[in-house]
């Protein structure tokens, strides 16, 4: 691996940053401060070499120590840099020093919250549907996420359009017969394969996708009164075959218990009648009206 691959792979990797605590520096900072008062007031009286030397030191102390003083916020981070060079992260709250030479580039890594834009998107049986998705990130690797994207939150947002756009055409909208996985029908499934989709795309940036959720779906507006009626018409017909399938069970049933238990013999047109009647009676949708025969069948 040459030397430049060496860096570029270094620099893509956070560490921690030589840093110190800025509450023991600001107390040096105010020693200095007195010191320089005191050594103000001996050059005013009699000029002193020891007034002078005291002023100079200082004064020096203050203009070195001043410029390396940075504050920390909770779920805040800032990356050292040394001439270009990173030299780590700090993640420590509160007030913090380094070196006044050194470049602090301070980056949230609280969590952020997207909803992407309404897509349309064709899906995977050509389908045009409107989709859109809620994504909760955060940045884990403050170095990768600083070095090597230019904008990490630019980055994230164009990922998410082209996570979603993929996982919307990877399956249908719908299907009736629940023989496959569908937008509408396994929404949490499909929410953790986005999940897991768009972390592939996002590692490169040091960020983490902590959950991803469809906060919109619906089929594009040319389309939504056809698939409607589409919609409607594939459930009466598995409503039908669902009746259907459980009247001939029921009638299975009843001639075997008839005769099972010899309640009456029927011949095979008597067994036809009673099917014919049996059937329309548990697949009619309104009330059947009985009709009494007094006579006899083959009359």
């Amino acid at each position: 691996m040459s030397n430049l691959d060496s860096r570029a792979l270094r620099h893509s990797a956070e560490r921690s940053a030589a840093t110190a605590s800025g509450y023991l520096m600001l107390v040096i900072v105010l020693i200095a401060l007195v010191t320089l008062v005191t050594g103000l007031i001996g050059i005013k009286n009699d000029h002193a070499a020891w007034a002078i030397a005291l002023t100079v030191v200082s004064a020096l102390a203050i203009t070195f120590i001043s410029p390396g003083f940075y504050l920390l916020q909770p779920n805040q981070a800032a990356a050292i840099l040394l001439f270009g060079d990173y030299r780590g992260s700090d993640r420590v709250t509160g007030l913090r020093w380094t070196w006044p030479w050194m470049i602090k580039k301070k980056i949230s890594v609280r969590i952020h919250n997207i909803t992407s834009e309404r897509l349309k998107v064709n899906d995977l049986r050509g389908n045009p549907i409107e989709i859109a998705s809620n994504v909760v990130w955060r940045v884990a690797d403050t170095a990768q996420a600083l070095f090597d994207v230019d904008d990490y939150r630019e980055f994230v947002h164009i990922q998410i359009e082209s996570a979603v756009r993929a996982i919307g055409s990877r399956y249908p909208y719908d299907d009736f017969t629940h023989e496959e996985m569908t937008l509408r029908g396994n929404a949490d499934h499909v929410s953790e394969e986005l999940r897991v989709e768009l972390q592939e795309r996002v590692v490169a940036a040091g960020v983490h996708i902590d959950e991803c959720r469809l906060t919109h779906l619906a089929y594009a507006q040319e389309i939504a009164q056809a698939m409607l009626r589409r919609q409607q018409a594939e459930a009466v017909i598995a409503a039908r075959q669902k009746l259907v399938e459980g009247a001939v069970s029921m009638v299975e049933t009843a001639l075997e218990q008839l005769s099972e238990k010899n309640v009456v013999e029927l011949d095979d047109e008597r067994r036809a009648a009673m099917v014919s009647n049996l059937m329309v009676v548990l697949c009619s949708e309104r009330d059947t009206q009985p009709v009494v025969n007094t006579g006899s069948l083959y009359q």
